[in-house]
């Protein structure tokens, strides 16, 4: 059975947020938190601890460092954990700088916590009848 990824952008808060980080790129970055304390106020609600807090955490020796990889190798190694944290176009959030610390701490069980939401199972794939129609007729055909 395969199961659809947990979407970060569906998150509450997290939409609000990327769409702030498009028009103030400052949002983005990790080193001008300091200005933008709702983003503190999100990671605070969703992952229950704030950026300072993730940076402050006492990692496992088999940590892999997954907030130092670039935002692309982010996106993968998250995904084959199961979280998509990828935009419509299949890009890097914007936010993921941010979100990639408390996200990786919360669902590797090493700090903080995730919102209760469950895996849904995708739904089976719909098989359409659209060329059934030209099939008949290229057997009627083949039979002339």
């Amino acid at each position: 059975m395969t199961y659809a990824l947990r979407r970060l952008l569906d998150l509450p808060g997290v939409a609000d947020l990327e769409a702030k980080a498009l028009m103030k790129p400052g949002y983005a970055d990790p080193s001008r938190r300091d200005e933008f304390p709702e983003v503190d106020e999100v990671l605070a609600a969703v992952f229950g601890l704030t950026a300072e807090q993730a940076e402050e955490a006492a990692r496992p020796d088999d940590w892999d460092g997954i907030e130092r990889l670039s935002p692309a190798d982010q996106a993968d190694t998250f995904e084959a954990e199961g979280w998509d944290v990828r935009d419509a176009r299949r890009k890097p959030l914007r936010m993921l700088a941010v979100l990639c610390e408390p996200l990786a701490l919360a669902m590797r069980g090493v700090a903080g916590m995730l919102p209760d939401a469950p895996f849904v199972p995708e739904p089976a794939e719909e098989k359409s009848d659209w060329g059934a129609g030209m099939a008949a007729e290229a057997a009627r055909f083949s039979k002339r």
